[in-house]
């Protein structure tokens, strides 16, 4: 995951962002091993991610 500043961010901030950053990647992979799909936003539309994910992703 990349994140683009338009100012630095203050130390507590970027701490803040990197526990935020790391919840989110722990709990991706921990559904990926569970065999969970997971809905990602590319920007424009949602992408579904996974084994079982939906066949129709419109």
């Amino acid at each position: 995951m990349s994140v683009t500043y338009k100012n630095e961010p203050s130390e507590k901030t970027k701490i803040i962002l990197a526990a935020l950053q790391d919840a989110v990647t722990s709990e991706l992979e921990r559904k990926r091993k569970l065999g969970h799909y997971a809905v990602l936003w590319d920007g424009e539309k949602p992408i579904f991610v996974g084994d079982d994910a939906p066949e129709n992703q419109s």
